[in-house]
């Protein structure tokens, strides 16, 4: 299967004064497949250590941080010489040994013309600050469950995929119900490769939703296995509340929605662990519309999971449901909406969003470009109005928005009154939530 992610790793590879690089993400989204597949690609030779279950490479780490004993023991290791122009080393689950997080600061300093990529737990690398995090000494991507996109291409529809990465859109609109059919697929599939490999294979969605509940099993058992014995069942608590949060109109994340008695002081260990380990993502109010949006922003949070199939496996919904017209699924459709379009920004347009509300009115998500603060709307179907929107941009001088929906692609410049001049407004943009991951680069075409 294709992942985008390799195109950075190959700008990484390019870099003059490359530093050690670490592949950050959840549990089962790929990162090991990612780093053997782009050092078959690109490297001659790979060196792949595995520091779970292996004491031998653990003492190798033990004594000092000298890079070419290091270097020796690796070889052995592997049973090949590690010639630094054409050998990628691989430390895969790092987080099982901290000494070897630490070694990446002496590769940094000492020797820079290996090239080394580490992937291991969210979990497990955050935990590590006391041992010696290499601070400043590592470059980092983030890795996320598969994109729309990449799904496209893995179930043989790569020319919609690059149909969609050249922004032709009335050919696009020609083909719109095969991209609602496959968006529809992937809300119920979703982007665990595990998942999607399947049903590549199978066409089976009955396999598809064992496969999601058995790594819901894990990560459940995973709860157990990492955090603090105490902290465990709210861990449990805040993940099987987040569809029940979801559900509601208001988004907004309710602590006494988990427990009737529950306040914030009970369940932040709890939401931090399932940040940490990469299950979750908050998305946090901003209580102005200004730059840097991080700096105004407040405790209120919507969450979401790190994956819409999850999500959809999470809350029971049966493929029927998802891929049929369902008039009782109507309302739960915003949410599984706004879970897509949050992961793809993450994913696709390496995008933080944010939200805003202010009374009745509540716009989904913001993020921030080089020179604006861009509003986005969600809706599931084509339902394109838009009072909150235009509320947003009267209040706070937005001179472009976003409505992501099934309409088609849409430019339109929507009047203001300035109560200063007299005159003003918009551009919305209507794109289609199928073609969200064009966001940004539809953005500098405007």
């Amino acid at each position: 299967m294709k992942r985008y992610a390799v195109s950075k790793l190959l700008e990484w590879k390019n870099k003059q004064n490359r530093k050690p690089l670490i592949i950050q993400g959840a549990r089962q989204v790929g990162k090991t497949w990612l780093a053997r597949e782009f050092g078959r690609e690109h490297f001659s030779k790979v060196a792949y250590i595995r520091f779970d279950n292996n004491p031998q490479i653990h003492a190798l780490f033990q004594s000092d941080y000298d890079i070419s004993r290091i270097v020796l023991g690796l070889q052995i290791e592997v049973g090949f010489p590690i010639t630094p122009e054409d050998t990628l080393i691989i430390f895969d689950e790092i987080q099982e040994c901290p000494q070897a997080i630490t070694s990446l600061k002496y590769f940094c300093e000492n020797a820079r013309q290996y090239a080394i990529i580490a992937a291991g737990s969210l979990l497990g690398l955050s935990a590590t600050t006391s041992t010696g995090f290499p601070v400043g000494k590592v470059d980092f991507i983030n890795l996320y469950p598969m994109t729309y996109c990449e799904f496209l291409e893995a179930t043989q529809n790569v020319q919609l995929a690059e149909l969609l990465q050249s922004r032709d859109w009335a050919m696009i609109t020609t083909f719109k119900n095969r991209y609602i059919e496959l968006l529809r697929q992937y809300y119920y599939v979703g982007g665990m490769p595990e998942v999607v490999a399947s049903f590549v294979a199978d066409r089976d969605f009955k396999k598809v939703r064992e496969i999601q509940e058995n790594l819901l099993i894990s990560y459940r058992n995973d709860f157990s296995k990492h955090a603090p014995i105490s902290t465990v069942p709210r861990i449990q608590m805040v993940w099987d509340s987040v569809p029940t949060q979801l559900a509601r109109e208001n988004k907004k994340f309710i602590y006494s929605a988990v427990k009737d008695s529950y306040r914030a002081k009970d369940l932040e260990i709890a939401l931090t662990w399932l940040t940490q380990a990469g299950l979750i993502y908050n998305v946090n109010a901003v209580s102005k519309v200004a730059f840097p949006l991080d700096a105004y922003r407040e405790n209120a949070f919507k969450t979401f999971f790190l994956d819409v199939g999850l999500l959809a496996a999470k809350s029971g919904l049966s493929a029927q449901t998802l891929l049929g017209e369902n008039a009782i699924f109507q309302e739960f459709k915003g949410a599984l909406a706004e879970q897509y379009v949050q992961q793809e920004l993450r994913a696709s347009s390496d995008v933080v969003p944010y939200y805003w509300a202010s009374a009745n009115l509540e716009i989904d998500f913001l993020f921030q470009t080089e020179t604006c603060v861009v509003p986005i709307e969600v809706k599931a179907e084509e339902n394109l109005r838009s009072k909150s929107l235009k509320s947003f941009c009267q209040k706070n001088r937005t001179n472009r928005a976003v409505r992501a929906s099934m309409a088609d692609y849409l430019q339109q410049s929507v009047p203001l009154q300035n109560q200063s001049t007299g005159e003003g407004g918009y551009m919305l943009v209507n794109v289609p939530l199928y073609a969200i991951s064009q966001l940004t680069a539809v953005l500098q075409e405007v």
